[in-house]
């Protein structure tokens, strides 16, 4: 996917983008590939599969949730920054925090919030397990991508959304995923509200996008 692919797949899904956030992902990238030369960010380097596999399947979030509202969204194990750091670019309003348990990773994030000029955006140091006990139902919205399995990220994950709160997960194929956290679910005083099954353009991978709802306090 090259830059005049990219803004042409966002209008599909009715994102707009403009020159100021594309010269930031831009410089973005320029970072990311500067960075993995000393520590292992992403297998994922050429430009047009970063566009593609990182920066435009971060943005699909926006299918299922209204990215211009006034939002404290959590990122758990963001890795480079994927998707949280991408959202904060394309939606400047948003309130992201940045959540990964390897420093050196921090520290990349940190570099590109500074170079962007970001604000109402931190990057911290943490295990999600730890996180969630000092920032209990702190967030409208929790996400993470591909990172571990969703009864893992239930327990994780759940604590720090507000109540009537989302947690969405964006997967690839996720079913068998689902069906093994059917009882976590049910105990859990949270509901599967939306499944959001879509293919990338251009590869055709699947992707799913989970929205669960935390209906009361856990």
């Amino acid at each position: 996917m090259n830059k005049e692919e990219f803004i042409k797949e966002l209008k599909k899904i009715n994102i707009n983008i403009n020159d100021k956030q594309l010269e930031q992902l831009d410089r973005y990238y320029q970072l990311l590939v500067k960075w993995n030369e000393k520590i292992n960010l992403t297998r994922i380097i050429e430009e047009k599969e970063v566009y593609l596999k990182h920066f435009y399947d971060s943005l699909t979030l926006f299918k299922v949730v209204n990215l211009n509202d006034q939002l404290n969204i959590c990122d758990v194990g963001t890795g480079a920054g994927f998707p949280g750091l991408v959202l904060k670019i394309v939606f400047p309003n948003l309130n992201i925090t940045l959540i990964d348990s390897l420093q050196k990773r921090i520290n990349f994030l940190n570099a590109v919030i500074d170079d962007l000029h970001l604000n109402k955006i931190i990057a911290v140091h943490s295990r999600a397990e730890e996180f969630s006990k000092i920032s209990n139902e702190k967030f409208d919205i929790v996400t993470s991508r591909a990172v571990s399995n969703l009864n893992n990220l239930l327990t994780y994950c759940i604590p720090l959304v507000k109540e009537n709160g989302l947690f969405v997960p964006m997967k690839a194929n996720c079913d068998d995923e689902i069906k093994e956290a059917e009882k976590n679910i049910r105990k859990m005083n949270i509901e599967i509200i939306k499944k959001e099954i879509f293919f990338l353009p251009y590869e055709n991978s699947k992707r799913t996008l989970i929205v669960i709802k935390k209906t009361k306090k856990y």
